[in-house]
């Protein structure tokens, strides 16, 4: 079979998100579960001779089944995703680094990308007034930057920031080499992290490599509302808003009624659009996921509807049918319109903390208790204990779910 390796024209991908909302496909893990594939199957003639076990190492997939992960990629596609991410969630030296495989990073990432690419154009030429995107995915990795994983050593890092720097850089690289159209650094649960792949990619860019829109999207771990290195929805925004982002969002460990609150409060202090992928509802006690795709639908359809997203799919246990129903519910929504920029400093411990912008009103009762109040509120400048900079130095996405 020949492949036309030439990609079709296409407008860039900020001019569609100014004008709808576009969907992005769903979960690559559940859908890999559906194949039955073994241990020879991860393993294939590349690997065979491999001293350690692959199973659930899904990136080799890119390489010794692609035709198991150009199949998925075109249901997503038939389904009706604007945009596809590549199978690279483990993708980085450090994460395949527990199969082994850290030597073989780029090669996996490479041909993640075509694959994604090889797909969405397929569909691109299909319908050129549908035109498709593949997304390069960038996933956290195993390891935590700011939290150790010793509860006996509480200084102790399993991890560098130099350390993920170097895998991101190398990540990047390959899946820009591959052909994507856009980054996505996604399912953060450590903002120091996130903050490595930003910088990562943009000393690529700097480099001289081919510049492409970045997207970031973090974890809110459970219903307390925070990362699990303990920030807020907000504190997070702040940690990276200086990042030239065209897009931030929350993905993974909500179902979409847990994440309500979280995508609302992205949307109304991000000055970026916003994605939103969350999980098919929160896991039952055999670790799948029961939210049908009507329910599912329904419930991220509403986040369409009052303006709160531009990019909507699924993650954990999502299917093309989870993905189906969401371009059809959310038909004549309106995408969210940035928010304009505030004169504003912005400080990001666990919490976020602001100075100067427009003054806040005081009620007079306020002030006959507290003349000074608006005085010596800015006077201590100095940043809540385990800040950090509101500018940056610089699991179950695609290949990982359940």
């Amino acid at each position: 079979m020949t492949i036309d390796t030439v990609s079709p024209r296409k407008p860039p991908i900020t001019d569609l998100l100014r004008e709808r909302i576009l969907v992005l496909d769903g979960a690559m893990g559940s859908m890999i579960q559906r194949y039955g594939l073994g241990e020879a199957d991860y393993r294939g003639e590349r690997f065979r001779q491999h001293p350690t076990d692959l199973k659930n190492n899904n990136e080799t997939l890119s390489i010794v089944r692609p035709d198991v992960i150009l199949d998925i990629h075109r249901q997503y596609l038939e389904a009706g995703a604007d945009i596809i991410e590549t199978n690279t969630f483990n993708g980085t030296a450090i994460s395949q680094a527990d199969f082994g495989l850290q030597a073989h990073t780029y090669e996996l990432n490479l041909a993640a990308a075509r694959l994604a690419r090889q797909a969405a154009d397929e569909f691109t030429r299909r319908d050129p007034s549908r035109p498709r995107y593949a997304a390069g995915a960038l996933g956290p990795t195993t390891r935590t930057a700011s939290l150790s994983p010793d509860v006996n050593n509480p200084g102790f890092r399993a991890v560098t920031f130099d350390d993920l720097e170097r895998a991101y850089f190398e990540e990047t690289s390959a899946l820009i080499e591959g052909g994507v159209d856009v980054l996505l650094a996604e399912t953060s649960f450590d903002t120091l992290n996130m903050k490595a792949a930003l910088f990562a990619i943009q000393r690529f860019f700097h480099a001289g490599g081919r510049r492409v829109p970045v997207l970031a999207s973090v974890t809110i771990t459970d219903q307390s509302g925070r990362t699990l290195s303990g920030q807020t929805v907000e504190a997070f925004w702040a940690s990276i808003h200086r990042a030239p982002l065209i897009s931030m969002g929350i993905n993974c460990a909500l179902g979409p009624d847990e994440m309500r609150p979280y995508i609302e409060a992205m949307s109304a202090i991000s000055q970026t659009w916003i994605s939103c992928y969350p999980n098919a509802g929160l896991p039952n006690a055999f670790g799948g996921y029961d939210m049908t795709p009507r329910k599912f639908a329904d419930t991220v359809g509403e986040f369409a509807h009052n303006g709160w997203v531009n990019i909507l799919g699924g993650c954990c246990g999502t299917t093309p049918e989870h993905i189906a129903a969401v371009r059809e519910v959310i038909k004549g929504a309106k995408p969210h319109q940035r928010n304009a920029p505030i004169q504003r400093s912005y400080f990001s411990g666990l919490e976020l903390l602001t100075f100067g912008g427009p003054p806040r009103a005081i009620q007079p009762r306020q002030r006959e208790r507290s003349p000074r109040r608006r005085v010596t509120r800015c006077a201590p400048l100095r940043p809540p204990s385990r800040s950090s900079a509101s500018a940056p130095t610089s699991p179950d996405r695609p290949g990982s779910q359940s």
